[in-house]
């Protein structure tokens, strides 16, 4: 086998968003296009030779391509030991798993998490550190400098490896151990939760129903909620991870997850069910007719956490991106812990995580985590839940509205207008920022404007800086709205508007949401502009 030097030329467009490169399929095929990245990524880690790296993705189309060419790359560049997932398999949440519980030099993920899979689809590739997290920007901005200077990478004139097979093979000095993809995540869900109060509780009347939308989660639920718990195998649905997601958006919400939907609210609904995205790191919670919001979801695991056995002990902290929901910012005003507000973007949290000022993370967009690992996670959110049922014995209904009647309802809902016209979007982002400073103490149809500014965060732990994280406009009543453009897209601009009211009083904590926010709904519209910017004259996606 030879190591080549292959001359190349450098792409303007590999900047990482707020995980990774994520283009289209297409885009990531064009001659160099990957391995160029890919090459950025080797030549920014001080160190590198003779570390050892995970490497997996969510089983999406030109995953095990991809696989196979960073694995060549690898052995060019003088890494010393490759761990990947057996058929290019492991979950977001697994290769942090993977690279903490090894000591690893850090892993490559292959996914573009939620999006749609498919020759005509997305692709994703992001770099996690030692800690297990998504790279800082210090790290992703770094990968991207290099990349606009390249002029040759290095690959290895090779075969494909067999990733079949567990077992160990060398390929040009550089050992590549395909591993089993759930074990060691497994392993550690046994550590944190009661696997025996879940297995009693699965194995009585109590029934749930998992979708793991034909994407990365389906093993994993096999082995943890039916082989290990004890769930009947007609609990789970879409197991089997496809390489297009079966032409499905592997997003766990109310839109694209509709069929668990329908199922939750029919007349014979099971009593809990919950669906994770392509990668695994997302999650959605229902109850029988019942929808847990993401930003309620955190709120409640954080007020019970001492009742699963790894957080017995309490907790040091929870964080929070700015869009979600301020629920839990109650639960630890009274809990007396500490409570952080970041920008969206996993790899914010991973600071206060290493510090050990927090141990619950959650985002507004279907994810939530611990300290367990550097990134959110779908089924441990799952595991959670149900841990939290077979201790207290109540519903999911239940356990929300009991939470509602102590700490307040957060009323909260996000409006997604997707692949809109990107001049628009940013227009409208531009307006909104040019009027912030006209805005602080006018009123608005019934609010008066408390703060108005563009969230701006400085790290606590390394004093690192992000501007321009997101528009809030905050009332004198705890309501507020937030405008941001989303990174997680490939094409077009996707406008997320977020919305929110506090209500105390129990006898109004029981409307539905788009009803009790219908005043900001409107008030946002105008405020921002968004039919005339957009063109649009309703949301895409309303969680």
């Amino acid at each position: 086998m030879s190591s080549l030097e292959i001359p190349t030329q450098p792409f303007p467009d590999q900047r990482p968003g707020t995980s990774g490169l994520r283009k289209k399929v297409r885009v990531f095929q064009q001659p160099h296009y990957l391995e160029n990245f890919v090459q950025s990524i080797f030549d920014s880690l001080d160190g590198l030779e003779g570390q050892t790296l995970v490497v997996g993705g969510d089983g999406r189309y030109y995953n095990r391509s991809a696989i196979q060419i960073i694995l060549r790359m690898a052995a060019a560049n003088g890494v010393g030991r490759i761990l990947v997932g057996r058929d290019g398999i492991l979950s977001t949440p697994a290769a942090s798993c993977v690279i903490r519980k090894y000591h690893c030099f850090g892993g490559i993920i292959l996914s573009a998490s939620h999006n749609p899979a498919g020759p005509d689809a997305d692709f994703g590739i992001k770099y996690n550190t030692a800690n297990g997290g998504p790279a800082p920007e210090r790290i992703t901005e770094a990968i991207f400098s290099r990349s606009r200077e390249l002029d040759r990478y290095r690959i290895l004139e090779a075969g494909d490896i067999d990733l079949s097979r567990t077992g160990s093979t060398e390929l040009g000095g550089m050992t590549v151990d395909v591993i089993d993809p759930v074990d060691d995540y497994a392993g550690l869900m046994e550590e944190l939760f009661d696997f025996d109060r879940i297995r009693t509780l699965l194995q009585g009347d109590f029934s749930l129903r998992f979708d793991a939308m034909h994407a990365v989660t389906g093993p994993y639920a096999e082995e943890i909620l039916v082989r290990r718990l004890g769930a009947p195998t007609r609990s789970l649905m879409h197991t089997v991870p496809l390489e297009d997601f079966a032409g499905g958006h592997p997003d766990p919400n109310l839109t694209y997850a509709r069929e668990l939907v329908d199922i939750l609210y029919a007349d014979d609904a099971p009593d809990f069910g919950a669906a994770s995205d392509g990668d695994g790191d997302r999650n959605m919670i229902l109850g029988r007719r019942f929808f847990v919001t993401p930003s309620d979801s955190l709120a409640v695991l954080t007020a019970n956490a001492t009742l699963v056995p790894g957080y017995a002990e309490g907790l040091k902290g929870v964080a929070r991106s700015m869009p979600t929901s301020q629920a839990a910012d109650r639960v630890a005003a009274a809990l007396g812990i500490k409570c952080y507000e970041t920008p969206t973007g996993w790899k914010f949290f991973g600071n206060l995580l290493d510090a050990g000022e927090v141990t619950l993370c959650g985002e507004e967009s279907f994810g939530t985590g611990s300290a367990h690992v550097r990134e959110k996670d779908g089924l441990w959110a799952v595991l959670f839940w149900l841990n939290l049922l077979a201790v207290t014995g109540k519903s999911v209904e239940q356990l929300v509205h009991d939470h509602w009647a102590t700490y307040g309802r957060n009323y909260y809902s996000r409006h997604d207008y997707e692949d809109v016209e990107s001049e628009g979007a940013h227009t409208l982002m531009q307006a909104l920022r040019q009027r912030l400073p006209e805005l602080q103490g006018r009123r608005l149809g019934e609010h008066e404007v408390a703060y108005a500014d563009d969230f701006r965060y400085e790290d606590p732990i390394d004093q690192s800086v992000s501007e321009a994280q997101g528009v809030r406009i905050g009332f004198s009543d705890g309501s507020r709205m937030v405008f941001r453009l989303s990174g997680t897209g490939t094409q077009g601009a996707t406008l997320r508007v977020y919305l929110e009211r506090y209500e105390a009083d129990p006898d109004q904590q029981h409307q539905d949401a788009q009803t009790a926010l219908a005043g900001l709904i409107r008030l946002a519209d105008e405020v921002a502009g968004i039919r005339t910017h957009t063109g649009r004259e309703a949301p895409s996606v309303i969680t």
